[in-house]
């Protein structure tokens, strides 16, 4: 199998992209390419013994050839020709705006690309917090009461102290805070409104649990990952999510009741089918009470959340052969001929 591992990006997530594509590197054990979309949204082809920092840091990547989208593929030029790259599938490992928000997805669909990743519509929804908790709230998946600031519009709202905000199009932890008091509250949405036009405040929950499951659907059927339980501050910020991410952790299992594993995978389904077909997911879940929450869906989680499976190369082998893309629509003109050589004709 030759897969194309797509990665960068413009977005505020694009070195973390960089990170979970050196990952998958170590990881999959597959004919691998990798291509490098930078922040003017141009690819390149990067050798696998240049996949390291330096190359991106400094900019060495532009030496690298560069590609071209076009129908069914990527190519590269030469003098004379241009020349197809071959690959198999295309797995989306941009995360953020560009990878996440529908960009990418738009242009597989379009260029009849096979891939990995959410499609548009699923995207689209997943992207910003706010449609997602609208999403879940529409198939019956709880999700903590919020509130939504728009930038510029003089609302006065205050919320409950504690309070969490998140900048609503933003993952990776970016631009998060835990507020306390009023002066720590207007400071935090002046840093959310840097990222975003919109900010969703939740009371924050000192005693809530988090729980992160990731899957996807082959053939109807269900492959889930081991549960995580993440360790954490007050929550999971940037510097622990990232910094001190090596790509083979040891696989910890929450301990959990039979009952709340069902719960979870339970609303795992309902958020995956059918919506992100085609794509491997994880969703984080808060729990309460008993009660499941979801807090929020990574339809591109960080390095596919490989770390997560016993067997990641299986079930990427399995679902490569099950990410269809739309069908076509064949196109035979019957309307145009039937109007053809009539008076007043077109």
């Amino acid at each position: 199998m030759n897969f194309a591992i797509l990665f960068g990006g413009n977005s505020y997530e694009h070195e973390i992209s960089i990170v979970s594509a050196v990952v998958l590197k170590k990881i999959l054990k597959a004919n691998l390419k990798f291509i490098f979309c930078d922040e003017e949204r141009k690819f390149y082809l990067i050798p696998n013994d240049k996949m390291n920092s330096k190359t991106f840091s400094t900019k060495a990547y532009k030496k690298q050839k560069e590609l071209t989208l076009r129908q069914k593929g990527f190519y590269s030029k030469n003098f004379f020709n241009e020349n197809k790259i071959e690959i198999d599938c295309v797995i989306n490992l941009i995360h953020g705006r560009d990878g996440e928000d529908g960009k990418v997805a738009s242009l597989m669909e379009f260029f009849d690309i096979p891939f990995i990743g959410p499609r548009l519509e699923a995207s689209v929804l997943s992207f910003n917090k706010e449609f997602t908790k609208l999403y879940a709230k529409n198939i019956g998946v709880k999700t903590l009461d919020y509130y939504m600031l728009r930038k510029n519009s003089n609302d006065n709202f205050m919320p409950n102290f504690p309070s969490i905000l998140k900048p609503s199009r933003l993952g990776s932890s970016i631009g998060i805070s835990i507020v306390k008091n009023e002066k720590e509250f207007e400071y935090a949405k002046d840093v959310a409104f840097e990222f975003d036009t919109d900010i969703v405040v939740e009371d924050f929950k000192s005693n809530i649990k988090e729980y992160n499951l990731a899957g996807c659907m082959i053939e109807n059927e269900f492959i889930f990952s081991i549960i995580e339980e993440p360790k954490k501050k007050e929550f999971l910020d940037f510097e622990q999510k990232y910094l001190s991410f090596s790509g083979n952790n040891e696989l910890m299992e929450a301990d959990l009741s039979e009952e709340l594993k069902t719960k979870l995978k339970d609303n795992f389904k309902k958020i995956y089918d059918p919506l992100f077909k085609g794509a491997l997911i994880r969703c984080d879940f808060f729990v309460l009470n008993n009660e499941v929450y979801l807090n929020e869906i990574n339809p591109n989680p960080g390095s596919l959340a490989n770390y997560l499976f016993k067997d990641f190369n299986t079930v990427i082998e399995k679902l490569t052969k099950n990410a269809k893309n739309e069908n076509k629509i064949k196109i035979n003109y019957n309307f145009l001929h039937s109007i053809n050589g009539q008076k007043g004709k077109l």
